[in-house]
């Protein structure tokens, strides 16, 4: 439809199609006034063609009969009918279809100001038609954009953030193909950087002449032909057109790469399209800034289509298809740039920031794994444990927890979990936390040397026994009772040996709730008489409590000591501002030893207050302590002894049944050794 505008705008030189003033040839009150229209081309109705279709029509009318009979022909966007009648057609549909009525003995020029308004209507009507497309298509676009940017500001791997940015910026543009280029910096080597040092005696930045900058071709797609991509790196500079674009910073706009306008230093390497039968034409490659206005990366795109669907897979095709890019569409695409810098920097700036974590993570647990190097490793092994678990969950379609799957930032809860499940520790005394014994080494040594003091009695007692003997009886008496005097202190020396031993042997601790340890009570009724003269027992009461502790090397008051260590754990957690995504690390990381029998401690959970996540650490973790290598208070099972343990606690109703399975099935416990990467 041609655009309607002013009656003298609409007599301007070069007009597409006069409008057209129209009626039936029966219709005699109409041909009266016809001739009179002198401004617009005239003609009778039925000479109209499919050619007249998009042009402005005004027909005049005055039968009722013939507007019915041609309704259809009439009611259409670009025709206004005008009635000469003195009364309003009978029929409501009909007189629907009538734009104005005029008295049919209307004057002329009435008439002629009548058809101009009538045709102001059609133009109203039409651009207002149009302004409501171009607002929708805006409003759109504005949608699209805000969607696309809430995508880019979710998106965290910077890959999946490249690949989003072209995909999108070529689903705007209708492009067939294009290309992401990276700008990155080089600092100068460990070498040169020491050089630097030497001449200059100094710390000092590197010049920034030193720091240079290349373009990374990061990432390519193309709708029509397969693209074998390999990254690759190339200089920045004026010889190919993203590095001018990085250089320079200006948009490049290209309607066909074959014939460059003259001047421009840049050209196209051509050796892709031969290769593969493609052909480049339109190009639009634009600088990709952050905030700071510096160039970060360069978008190109390639051949901008009619319709995005079509291949362009012969030349015919590029022929009919591909178009330039227009400075809306520019436009657009600078707007997505402008999006994707914030969204690559916000992803870089994510990234440094869950490194700079990370590596607290690491450092803080090496710290607190240092007090006791003999649990060294244990927290990183049982993190390896608990996520391979975990991924192992993720992939069973049959079970009870067929129906469980984790996001990569629950995977990033467990981990973390895992990793500082123990951290609490530093808040336990050392000398409990690396308790080798039920005895500590200054209490050992000190029996050691009561020991040592009954023997020294035993043998100066038999010894002056000998002397006195030999005073008063002589030599014979002597002899005739030596033997039997060294016989009755080799036996006491024995027992004192076979005393010593129990103790040393009741001194170590179990794994398992074991012993008997009646002859502590023996012992500890055997007196000696001290320096002073005293009587005391080889074995005090409280040697005895603690030597007589069933299971591990701790009492009662340095369990809770050591349990006491879940509660520092959570304690600090909970003031570490987690994100949302990790907001639930203290909750897991609390129950790693509540058993699902409410057993455990130190909260005495049960097993629906014990997350899914908790329960597979808590399985990491006893199999960790158990097969570890040896440490000062217990020695290391096998693994399937360790596996035979973990059983007997199923049976308990102590662990989760459903997970050791899988535990066990998979095999989860080959990734023990591994060293387990923080990413």
């Amino acid at each position: 439809m041609s655009t309607v505008v002013s009656p003298k705008r609409r007599e301007t030189p070069g007009h597409r199609a006069l409008p057209i003033v129209a009626f039936f040839t029966g219709d005699t009150v109409a041909a009266r006034y016809f001739a009179g229209v002198q401004r617009y081309r005239r003609m009778h109705f039925e000479d109209l063609s499919a050619e007249h279709s998009d042009i402005e029509r005004i027909v005049l009318i005055s039968r009722e009969d013939l507007l019915e009979e041609h309704y259809n022909q009439l009611r259409v966007p670009n025709t206004r009918v005008l009635a000469l009648a003195h009364s309003r057609f009978k029929d409501p549909r009909n007189d629907g279809a009538i734009y104005a009525y005029l008295p049919p003995d209307v004057p002329e020029d009435l008439l002629d100001r009548m058809v101009d308004n009538a045709l102001d209507h059609i133009h109203l009507v039409h651009t207002r038609h149009e302004v409501n497309q171009r607002l929708a298509g805006a409003s759109q676009e504005i949608h699209e954009l805000n969607q696309i940017g809430m995508a880019l500001s979710a998106e965290r791997d910077p890959n999946k953030l490249l690949e989003m940015i072209l995909t999108k910026s070529r689903e705007f543009t209708s492009s067939d193909a294009g290309s992401v280029y990276l700008v990155e910096s080089s600092a100068p080597s460990r070498l040169r950087q020491s050089l630097l040092f030497s001449q200059a005696q100094t710390i000092a930045p590197a010049p920034e002449e030193d720091v240079r900058e290349h373009l990374r071709f990061k990432l390519a797609q193309n709708d029509s032909v397969e693209v074998s991509f390999r990254e690759a790196t190339m200089e920045i500079n004026e010889q190919s057109i993203a590095g001018y674009v990085a250089l320079t910073g200006e948009i490049v706009n290209l309607e066909d790469a074959y014939n460059l306008p003259e001047g421009v230093p840049y050209s196209i390497n051509r050796k892709f399209d031969e290769d593969s039968g493609y052909r480049t034409k339109s190009i639009l490659a634009v600088p990709i800034r952050n905030q700071k206005e510096k160039i970060i990366a360069v978008l190109q795109l390639i051949n901008a289509k009619r319709n995005f669907a079509t291949r362009l897979d012969s030349a015919e095709a590029v022929e009919a298809q591909v178009i330039p890019y227009t400075a809306h569409q520019q436009e657009i695409v600078l707007s997505l740039a402008g999006q994707a810098a914030v969204a690559l920097e916000n992803s870089q700036l994510y990234d440094s920031i869950q490194r700079l974590f990370e590596g607290f993570v690491r450092a803080a647990v090496t710290a607190i794994e240092a007090r006791d190097p003999a649990t060294s490793g244990h927290s990183f092994r049982v993190a390896n444990l608990t996520v391979a678990l975990a991924e192992s969950i993720d992939r069973v379609d049959t079970g009870p927890y067929a129906a469980v799957r984790f996001s990569r930032d629950q995977m990033r809860e467990i981990r973390y979990a895992s990793l500082l499940h123990d951290f609490g520790k530093v808040g336990v005394r050392e000398e409990v936390l690396v308790k080798a014994k039920k005895l500590y080494p200054a209490q050992l040594e000190v029996i050691r040397q009561r020991f040592g003091l009954v023997r020294s009695t035993l043998e100066n007692e038999t010894l002056k026994a000998k002397i006195a003997l030999l005073q008063e009886q002589g030599q014979e008496a002597f002899r005739a009772v030596e033997k039997t005097l060294d016989e009755k202190l080799a036996a006491q020396l024995r027992e004192m040996d076979e005393y010593q031993h129990a103790i040393i042997w009741a001194n170590e601790p179990t794994v398992l709730p074991e012993g008997n340890f009646e002859s502590l009570l023996h012992i500890a009724n055997h007196h000696y008489q001290d320096t002073d003269g005293k009587k005391r027992p080889l074995l005090t009461h409280d040697e005895v409590q603690m030597l007589s502790i069933r299971q591990g090397s701790l009492d009662e008051e340095e369990r809770l000591q050591i349990e006491s260590h879940v509660l520092h754990t959570v304690s600090f957690l909970q003031q570490i501002p987690w994100t949302n995504e990790l907001r639930n690390i203290p909750e897991i990381a609390r129950g790693h030893h509540e058993k699902l029998n409410g057993t455990g401690y130190p909260y005495r959970l049960s097993a629906p207050e014990i997350p899914v996540q908790t329960r597979m650490m808590t399985i990491a973790d006893i199999f960790d302590a158990l097969a570890a290598a040896d440490r000062p208070y217990k020695r290391a099972v096998s693994v399937e002894r360790a596996l035979e343990i973990l059983e007997l606690s199923v049976k308990d109703g102590e662990l989760d049944g459903g997970l050791f399975e899988v535990f066990k099935s998979a095999r989860i416990y080959e990734h023990w050794k591994i060293e387990p990467s923080i990413h």
